[in-house]
């Protein structure tokens, strides 16, 4: 086991809990936008919470991971499911690293003497 996601997921709420108690304003702006999430129609909430995994694991957030993950699989999200939504992520990555490639490379040749 790579990490106990559970206890990641308690110590990141109650780390988000001494947050919010610092910074009202911002936990409430934060919680506003989950809420407004959890009011769409086009996406059930099984599907919200598989592209939220997937993102989670493209922008390398552990306590979104587990946040996601535990949503997941309240949501109903089967192993497969998970699996698919994931392959995903491993997907857009390496293109997300290929087009910064290109870029990379470009802002290098600007450089160039």
């Amino acid at each position: 086991m790579m990490n106990n996601w559970t206890d990641t997921l308690t110590n990141l709420r109650k780390a988000a809990g001494a947050l919010a108690t610092h910074n009202p304003p911002v936990a409430a702006a934060y919680r506003g936008l989950n809420e407004a999430l959890g009011k769409g129609q086009a996406l059930d909430a099984k599907t919200r919470e598989l592209i939220a995994l997937a993102v989670a694991v493209t922008t390398r957030c552990d306590g979104c991971i587990s946040s996601h993950a535990a949503a997941a699989q309240q949501a109903g999200a089967t192993t497969e499911e998970v699996a698919e939504a994931l392959g995903t992520a491993i997907a857009l990555n390496a293109g997300a690293a290929y087009v910064y490639s290109a870029r990379a490379l470009e802002a290098f040749g600007q450089f160039q003497r």
